[in-house]
């Protein structure tokens, strides 16, 4: 259906009294009633619909904005609800149990943070998908943290860095195929030019992990991981036909299959491993995969960890996505965005604060539509026009939507991106904030990168795939700064 357009266009003050009602109204819910987000997003909607519509903005065209917002509601909700269902199977069929028991058996305290920030970029790179990562890999790694004694915060931090590098070095990645596209990129030209930003950040947080590793890296006993490890072998089935969901995945992740049939087909192998090895009949494996795995080995950490999953168990996240969403459709098709982020379009003179601007612009708009794949589009095409006019690679743009887009988003707790991977972590956004050392250190090098003038090609610098003009043509009038 051809979408309508609109000649409403909402005045400067009421969008960013908009922008201000939402952050206050989150500041409020998170660091004084505690409450959840899901009626502080529909109350701070409500009352960005009342401005608009007060302001001249017809309801019919509200009402086109939230449904707009489908074409990327309904995927998002599709992957959800299918990584819930992959990790309760994956939990049933023993493949995050034999996980835990092996990294508990092989990892030393002190290098367990760097492996499992080294595992998640692996993982994340083959899949594409730091949520399926986190989901997966990453709470079979948050039990070994357990075991090994690791305050959680540090695991979750390390899992978050690992899943959000590897996914945005991915050419499967959604993510790593959106800036590109949005910015007029070629995709492999956008990921080589990430490894210039990403490649120093994570090295970086490597040897940060290292660091905190070694100075607290954790004080269980062998007495505590041995009774870790008897209450798993009392209740699963522990061998390697257990593995076969994780090398299913890498195989076809591998093979370029798309990720919804990749998890699709890990879950229904991990269903049968659960009836055929752990014992499961189909009725429990169904009941699992819809409601989750509930864990009775008798440790109680372990217990809690491995109670979760299944597709109800989304169901948080899924309405979440819905609200904002269709909060963030508003807020674009409104012209609410358009209006805060143009009066930021000043703050581009040099290369140096055209990049930082674009960092703030994409942190603003995660905080704002809670989505990286708006944050993604909307500051690609709003900053395209200023990296043309600096004569600049369109691969330096896209660079930065990621430096700065994707890698923050699971550092905001009402970002879907945020909300799903605390949920499956079982470790608040905040919590783990100060140790997911890449998600903070890597929009800090694209902005030392940015004001040195360092990997910030101009057409003909470098060979590129593609160029916003003709090498042989003469450059733009502010392509000089």
């Amino acid at each position: 259906m051809e979408e309508k357009q609109y000649d409403f266009k909402p005045k400067t003050w009421v969008s960013f009294t908009i922008l201000l009602i939402l952050i206050a109204a989150m500041c409020c819910t998170i660091f004084i009633t505690g409450q959840q987000l899901h009626i502080t997003m529909l109350t701070c909607m409500g009352a960005a619909i009342l401005l608009l519509v007060a302001t001249g903005c017809s309801y019919k065209q509200i009402e086109d904005a939230i449904l707009s917002s489908g074409n990327l509601t309904v995927p998002t909700l599709l992957i959800l609800y299918t990584i819930g269902a992959v990790m309760g199977s994956w939990i049933a069929s023993g493949t995050v149990p034999m996980i835990i028991y092996w990294g508990l058996k092989l990892i030393n305290p002190s290098i367990f943070l760097v492996t499992a920030c080294l595992a998640c970029i692996l993982t994340s790179m083959a899949t594409g998908s730091s949520w399926s990562t986190a989901g997966t890999v990453g709470v079979a790694l948050m039990g070994v943290g357990m075991g090994l004694g690791i305050n959680p915060a540090m695991t979750a931090g390390a899992v978050v860095s690992g899943a959000a590098f590897g996914d945005k070095m991915s050419p499967m990645s959604d993510t790593t195929n959106v800036a590109p596209a949005v910015a007029g990129a070629d995709l492999f030209d956008h990921i080589k030019a990430m490894c210039f930003t990403g490649g120093p950040a994570i090295v970086l947080a490597l040897i940060g992990f290292g660091v905190l590793g070694v100075s607290h890296g954790g004080n269980a006993d062998n007495e505590t991981i041995a009774n870790i490890l008897t209450s798993l072998d009392s209740i699963f089935n522990l061998n390697i036909i257990t593995l076969i969901p994780v090398v299913l995945v890498l195989v076809l992740a591998l093979l370029k299959f798309p990720a919804m049939p990749t998890l699709l087909i890990s879950a229904l192998t991990a269903a049968a491993i659960a009836v055929l090895v752990q014992g499961q009949s189909i009725p429990e494996i169904m009941t699992i995969i819809e409601n989750g795995f509930v864990s009775t080995t008798g440790n109680a950490d372990i217990d809690t960890l491995l109670t979760r999953g299944g597709m109800f168990a989304m169901h948080y996240t899924a309405s979440l996505t819905v609200i904002v969403m269709a909060f963030g459709g508003i807020l674009e098709k409104c012209g609410v965005l358009d209006e805060i982020l143009d009066k930021m379009k000043m703050l581009t003179r040099t290369v140096g604060t055209t990049v930082a601007t674009t960092v703030v612009i994409e942190v603003l708009l995660n905080l704002v539509t809670a989505s990286q794949y708006m944050t993604l589009v909307l500051g690609g095409k709003l900053m395209m026009p200023v990296y043309k006019e600096k004569d600049m690679l369109p691969q330096c743009l896209s660079r930065t939507l990621e430096d700065s887009g994707t890698v923050t988003s699971p550092l905001i707790p009402w970002n879907l991106c945020g909300a799903f991977i605390s949920a499956a972590l079982g470790v608040h956004c905040f919590a783990y904030l100060p140790f997911a050392l890449f998600n903070w250190i890597c929009p800090l090098v694209a902005i030392v990168w940015g004001f040195t003038g360092m990997f910030q090609w101009k057409t003909g610098q470098i060979a590129s795939k593609k160029t916003y003009r003709p090498v042989d043509s003469a450059p733009p009038a502010g392509a000089a700064k």
